[in-house]
């Protein structure tokens, strides 16, 4: 009786044991997963911070030679793309609601200021009747651009998704709208090369500045998600 009696104590701690080294193993592993796809966020901000910084002085550069406004403009918003990815590599320092509230509002300042300037520059552009030189050059660059912003956006989302980051997949949504430009870009800088539409410039840059302006009121108001 009293070897049953030890006998089923001691099963009772054996599969108590199992419990607790199971969870530690679950947490382990789940450490060890959120440890590895923080490492592939960074890695895809600073990925964005070396694209961005030559893109910036490609884009201005050429711009200013083939006196594209269009070019000069999407240089300047690949500053604000810059200041993006520090913004969340920031973030990804240390975890906190505060910090990622902080961040996604920092980045919403970056979509305003992208917005304001974009929309300031088409109206510029419409009202003066600007007629931005051919680039070949610039509308080979500005496709390259496309297909690496978009990756840049699928790899940021499906990380901060992974990791439930704001900041991260609000940056993401940034490279899409910095893709969307590059597309628009490259189609103005395509029509007025080929068919002179000089116009379509400004009225692709607008329709990016509205988008742009959403992001940043989605940021301000919390409704990003």
């Amino acid at each position: 009786m009293i070897r049953r009696w030890v006998e089923g104590v001691a099963y009772s701690f054996s599969w108590l044991e199992e419990v607790v080294v199971s969870e530690h193993v679950d947490e382990v592993a789940a450490d060890v997963e959120r440890s590895a796809w923080e490492r592939q966020a960074r890695w895809w901000e600073y990925a964005t911070l070396a694209w961005n910084g030559a893109e910036a002085a490609i884009s201005i550069g050429v711009g200013a030679a083939a006196h594209s406004a269009a070019l000069v403009a999407f240089g300047l918003d690949s500053c604000v793309e810059v200041f993006a990815s520090l913004v969340v590599l920031w973030s990804l320092r240390r975890d906190g609601d505060s910090r990622d509230s902080t961040a996604v509002r920092l980045i919403g300042v970056a979509f305003a200021a992208v917005a304001v300037f974009l929309v300031a520059d088409a109206v510029s552009g419409i009202v003066n009747g600007y007629r931005p030189g051919d680039s070949v050059f610039g509308i080979g660059f500005m496709a390259v651009t496309v297909v690496i912003m978009f990756t840049f956006a699928w790899g940021k989302n499906r990380a901060g998704e992974r990791l439930d980051n704001q900041p991260l997949k609000s940056n993401a949504r940034m490279a899409i709208l910095d893709g969307c430009l590059a597309a628009a870009v490259l189609v103005s800088l395509a029509l007025n090369s080929w068919l002179g539409w000089w116009w379509a410039d400004a009225v692709a840059t607008l329709v990016v500045a509205i988008a742009a302006a959403n992001e940043a009121r989605e940021a301000f108001t919390g409704d990003i998600v």
